[in-house]
């Protein structure tokens, strides 16, 4: 007789289907609830992103849900304590809604500017962002601008689409991968789904890393850098490229501004800038008809180098002439190059010509029909199978915006972008270059501003200043420090409303950024400045909102505290209008909703906004009669239109659903993509996948579904108009806003180079570097993500301390030993860890893990919890302004193009501790329970039934 196993019931047990919120990455993922518990978390093979992939952190969920830091209670600050103490009352949802709504009213009637709203890793900008132009504050920005905006500027202002959520490298067609600067925690299970590919397809794999972490670790090639270099590095790949006439000299002239005729005319106005007729037109010399012609027009027969003279008299030079003499000059050689970053000149060289053989001699072709922006019929898209990908290791230095820009130089050179087997489009990308939208410059009371507080200028008359040149936004974006800082700078907030530069704030709100501990510079002296007080004894920073789901480090220094939902209890839209999951084969968005109950008081913060923006009477947000538009955020998902029959969800729309893309609003919209395990996937004809910034179909569906205003093919700048612009300000021969500060004039002039260009990092000029020798960076891992899972009881399991990771030949050199503690030094601080010492870590560099120490107290971590007492943070190091300067106003540290926050720039001293001294240091008061909120257990369990043994 056979044995009959009888195994758990499963009759109460429910699969649902939603988006994870673990990283960025918004895999998809199969959840199991039993007794509105997470049974378990799988990943989604149906889903575009992970394909059923998924991390440690993603099926961890289990325990963030079940995490004993989650918020509980509206809080506030107990009348007459002192902010940072920890002392807290409940209040009701009623009052927190009554108190605030009170404050922003008097702010909005009065000076909408007073309001500053900053975001985190929040995912839902597009919505945030309408919130703050339709209260009219100029003072709103997000997560980016400490994070990735040098990559995100540096794609937009050159090929019209970026790493990343942008652009992806071709995994199925590529040959030759190189990774710049990239640590685990982004593009994550997608990123290990395409190296897999790579591998099993045959492919090479070179990575450029300082250390060899993660991915670099399963690499072909590791090479190790110099942090800070990486700009050099590939303009010396480029000069190699140049001197072996490695280029695709089709691609440039078809698909870039390389033939345009620049204007030389030193030390007088309108020198540098591109030559054009009357009508604006750039003008190119064709070699047939030898004459001036329009470089736009179909057919033209343009010069690629050249020296030309116009009718009336001034000297013209090709783009590509300029730009190779500049990067054939030997300052780009390999040997000078390899002085800089420590990579010997015969790899460097290697390398690129590796590259180009790939490219040039192992080239694909995908036979498809096709035609492109001027009715031209191609058979087939011709590849170029080299592929690059690079992230917060560019980025996040103030030399990063051009770093990026050389970057994407080599793949443009090479011809690799956005064809078969290159670094690929993502909608909706490519946009024009940049992208069509300038940042809001007025506000006034009572009234939304004309568009969006954040922009892409292309000339100083865009920047947000006043008559005087004085920034209006309180982080100093889009002013002469920061003139296209397109994501904001968040990490100057707190330092300038605090010193009242350029002027004071009444209300900062701060939702799911950790401010005061590991998402700031500078973490000690940044929660003395939330403390701070003018001589009056009231706060500089008089009311301060945090919204979070969890106790963080930030919690204890707000006023008023609204806590958040779980990403499994709310619901979510990851919208085409902000950071979609788009791959290059599909047009994608997706959705979370609530699988779980709340059991606890919280509220999603969607929700909130949309019931704060109707109580402010916001216009987007109410009818004529003061009647509010939508319910609920679930109803104005579903309801607002940005224009005519788009919304923030592509999918199933009309009013029967049957129209994807563009339609009017379908009532049952959030009903569609729940049936459709939570994603909305529209499949590229194969026709209209690749050159899609030439592809006449793509362009032509791009401006029908609002993704473009127009069809017009969108060019690639080698050479940036918009940057020799701002360096004409700076050398004062600009029609137009100029600077008066000196300071500011020769940053602009210095550091805006219209070709891609490479300089040392600001605060390395300013520092002694035989006194601090070493370079120190810190790296997000894989197993967490930014400080949001040190709660996590299963990930704690991975990691939950930090060491200082040495090169272990240098270390011995040093007489330090392998985990002995040592003292780390910068300009700005001190702290004391604990060394580990390795081979895969390049020898003039130190890093560690981000966000592994956490305070004491916070997070439900016990006062001894390991993340506080041997977990550390490198930000004690780190300042948010450049060491000063005689005759100087002290400058944020940042990247003078977008305002970068420069976290990778730091150089440190490293000393052995003497004998006894062990421990982690600095170290800060343990942070007060809040009411309600239950000591954490010695051990967290749970389980959604009794657990069942099996029987036969």
């Amino acid at each position: 007789m056979a044995t009959v196993m009888e195994f758990e019931d499963h009759g109460k047990q429910e699969i649902k289907y939603t988006t994870c919120y673990m990283c960025a990455c918004r895999c998809g993922i199969k959840v199991t609830v039993e007794n509105n518990q997470v049974r378990f978390i799988q990943g989604n093979r149906n889903h575009p992103i992970n394909q059923g992939v998924l991390c440690a952190k993603g099926s961890a969920g289990i325990m963030k849900q079940q995490s004993p830091a989650k918020l509980r209670n509206p809080l506030r600050r107990k009348p007459g304590t002192e902010r940072g103490a920890g002392e807290f009352e409940e209040i009701s949802w009623d009052e927190a809604l009554d108190i605030l709504t009170q404050r922003l009213q008097h702010i909005r009637a009065t000076d909408p500017n007073k309001l500053a709203y900053f975001t985190g890793r929040d995912q839902m900008q597009a919505l945030t962002g309408l919130w703050a132009q339709q209260f009219g504050t100029l003072n709103w920005s997000a997560h980016g601008g400490f994070c990735s905006v040098n990559m995100a500027t540096a794609g937009l202002y050159m090929l019209g689409h970026a790493f990343w959520e942008f652009g992806d490298p071709d995994w199925d067609r590529t040959k030759y991968f190189m990774l710049w600067g990239v640590a685990e925690d982004h593009s994550s299970n997608p990123m290990k789904i395409g190296l897999e590919k790579l591998k099993r397809n045959g492919g090479k794999f070179v990575g450029i890393n300082p250390a060899r972490t993660g991915y670099q670790a399963i690499a072909d090639e590791w090479v190790p850098i110099r942090p800070g270099t990486d700009g050099m590095l590939a303009l010396s790949m480029v000069h190699v490229l140049l001197q072996n006439e490695q280029f695709d000299w089709e691609f440039l002239l078809r698909y870039t501004n390389a033939p345009f005729l620049v204007v030389q005319t030193p030390g007088q106005k309108g020198d540098g800038l591109i030559y054009r007729d009357e009508a604006g037109h750039p003008l190119v010399w064709d070699l047939e008809k030898e004459a001036f012609v329009n470089g736009m027009e179909p057919g033209v027969k343009a010069a690629l180098f050249g020296d030309f003279q116009s009718p009336d008299g001034r000297p013209l030079r090709t783009i590509m002439s300029i730009l190779a003499d500049r990067y054939l000059d030997e300052r780009f050689s390999p040997a000078n190059a390899a002085r800089l970053t420590g990579v010997p000149a015969e790899t460097i060289e290697r390398l690129a010509l590796e590259m180009a053989h790939v490219a040039f001699k192992e080239s694909i072709e995908v036979e498809v029909e096709w035609t492109d922006w001027a009715g031209r019929k191609h058979d087939r898209f011709i590849g170029r199978p080299v592929s690059m990908h690079a992230m917060r290791g560019i980025s996040a230095h103030s030399n990063g915006m051009q770093a990026a820009r050389a970057i994407h130089l080599l793949q443009v050179l090479l011809g690799t972008i956005d064809c078969p087997g290159g670094f690929r489009a993502k909608a909706p990308y490519p946009k024009p270059v940049p992208p069509p939208v300038k940042p809001a410059q007025h506000s006034a009371p009572n009234t939304p501003l004309k568009s969006s507080p954040l922009g892409f200028p292309t000339a100083p008359e865009d920047l947000v200043i006043d008559e005087e040149g004085r920034p209006k936004r309180i982080d100093k974006a889009y002013s002469w420090e920061a003139p296209i800082a397109n994501h904001g700078l968040m990490h100057m907030v707190i330092t300038n409303a605090v010193n009242k530069d350029p002027y004071g704030i009444d209300t900062l709100i701060f939702f799911m950024a950790n401010m005061s501990w590991n998402s700031t510079m500078n973490t000690a002296n940044v929660q003395e400045m939330l403390k701070a007080k003018d001589d009056d004894g009231e706060y500089k920073i008089p009311f301060l909102v945090v919204i979070d789901a969890y106790h963080s480090e930030m919690v204890n220094f707000g006023d008023l505290i609204l806590p958040d939902t779980t990403y499994l209890e709310r619901h979510d839209c990851i919208s085409l209008l902000d950071r979609p999951i788009s791959e290059p084969d599909a047009i994608c968005d997706s959705i979370r909703h609530p699988i779980l109950k709340p059991d606890r008081n919280v509220r999603p913060w969607q929700d909130v906004m949309v019931e704060l923006a109707t109580r402010l009477k916001f216009p987007a947000f109410t009818r004529e009669n003061g009647q509010p538009r939508f319910k609920d955020y679930k109803d104005f998902i579903v309801n607002f239109e940005r224009a005519p029959g788009i919304g923030f969800l592509a999918g199933w729309r009309g009013k029967d659903g049957k129209s994807h893309l563009r339609g009017e609003p379908n009532p049952e919209q959030w009903e569609r993509y729940i049936e459709n395990q939570g994603f909305f996937q529209y499949h590229l004809p194969k026709s209209a996948a690749f050159y899609r910034f030439a592809n006449r179909e793509y362009l032509d569906l791009a401006q029908k579904i609002g993704f473009n205003p127009s069809a017009d093919p969108i060019t690639i700048e080698l050479y940036s108009e918009t940057f020799q612009r701002f360096r004409l300000a700076g050398l004062g021969l600009y029609d137009g806003p100029q600077p008066k500060d000196p300071v500011d004039r020769e940053r602009l002039a210095t550091y805006f180079d219209p070709l891609p260009d490479w300089y040392e990092p600001l605060e390395q000029q300013r520092i002694d570097k035989k006194e601090y020798p070493f370079f120190a960076v810190n790296q997000r891992p894989m197993m967490m993500y930014h400080s949001w899972d040190s709660q996590n009881a299963w990930l704690r399991q991975i990691i939950a301390q930090n060491y200082l990771y040495m090169n272990r030949k240098r270390g011995e050199q040093m007489g330090i030993k392998d985990k002995s503690w040592v003292w780390v030094e910068s300009h700005n601080g001190k702290i004391r860890v604990q060394v580990k010492l390795i081979e895969g870590c390049q020898e003039d560099t130190v890093w560690t893990w981000n966000a592994i120490g956490k305070q004491s107290g916070a997070w439900g971590l016990k006062p001894d919890a390991a993340e506080a007492t041997r977990g550390f943070l490198m930000n004690h190091l780190i300042s948010e302004l450049l060491p000063a300067k005689r005759g100087e106003r002290r400058l944020t540290n940042s990247d003078p193009i977008t305002g970068q926050a420069a976290w990778y720039d730091l150089m440190v001293k490293i000393t052995p501790a003497a004998p006894g001294e062990e421990g982690v240091w600095p170290t800060f008061e343990t942070i007060k329970p809040l009411p309600g909120m239950a000591p954490s257990p010695d051990q967290l369990r749970y389980h959604t039934h009794e657990p069942v043994n099996l029987r036969s």
